[in-house]
C-alpha cells in the first residue's frame, strides 16, 4: 500500500513528454474561448450601436464602450497565453505534469470566463444601446451592468493568474 502511494504522487511530478501538451491546450484553450467570447461581444453590441446610430448618430461614439468592453476580454486571453508560454519554454526538461495541468487549469478558467462575459456584454450592449437611443438617461445603468459582467472576467484572470504561480517542478 505504501509502495503504490509512492508511485501515485511520482505520476504528477515525473516530467513527461504529455506535460506540455497539457499546457499547450492551456494556451489553445485560453485563446480560443477568450477571443470567441470577444468577438461575440463585438459583433452583438455592434449590431445595437449600428441599429440606435440609424435614428440618432450623434450618440455613436459614446456608445462604443460595450465593443471596447469586449475587445479587452481577448487581451486577458492574450496574458495567460503569454504567462503559460514562457512557462513552458523556459521550463524545459523540469516542465512536470502539475504544471501542465496547472496550465490547461489556468486557461479554461479564464478562457471561458471571457466567453461567459463576452455573452453577457454583447446582449447587454446590444439591448442597452438601443435602450440608450431611445433614452439617453439609460446609459449610466447600463454602463454599471457592463462594469459588473466585466468583473467576471476580472476575476477570473485573478484566478488565472494564481494557478498559474503554483507550480511544481521536477
Amino acid at each position: 500500500a505504501e509502495y503504490m502511494g509512492k508511485i501515485g504522487r511520482m505520476l504528477l511530478v515525473d516530467c513527461v513528454g504529455s506535460s506540455s501538451f497539457f499546457g499547450f491546450m492551456g494556451v489553445t484553450a485560453c485563446m480560443v474561448f477568450s477571443n470567441i467570447g470577444s468577438a461575440y461581444g463585438t459583433a452583438k453590441a455592434g449590431v445595437g450601436i449600428c441599429s440606435m446610430g440609424v435614428t440618432r448618430s450623434e450618440l455613436v461614439m459614446k456608445s462604443t464602450l460595450p465593443v471596447i468592453m469586449a475587445g479587452v476580454l481577448g487581451i486577458y486571453g492574450l496574458i495567460i497565453s503569454i504567462m503559460i508560454t514562457g512557462q513552458i519554454q523556459t521550463g524545459g526538461a523540469e516542465y512536470s505534469e502539475f504544471m501542465g495541468y496547472g496550465h490547461l487549469s489556468a486557461g479554461l478558467i479564464v478562457g471561458l470566463s471571457c466567453l461567459a462575459v463576452g455573452f453577457a456584454i454583447g446582449i447587454i450592449g446590444d439591448a442597452g444601446m438601443r435602450a440608450h437611443g431611445i433614452e439617453e438617461k439609460m446609459f449610466v445603468g447600463v454602463v454599471l451592468i457592463l462594469v459588473f459582467a466585466e468583473a467576471l472576467a476580472l476575476y477570473g484572470l485573478v484566478v488565472g493568474i494564481m494557478v498559474l504561480m503554483n507550480h511544481n517542478s521536477c
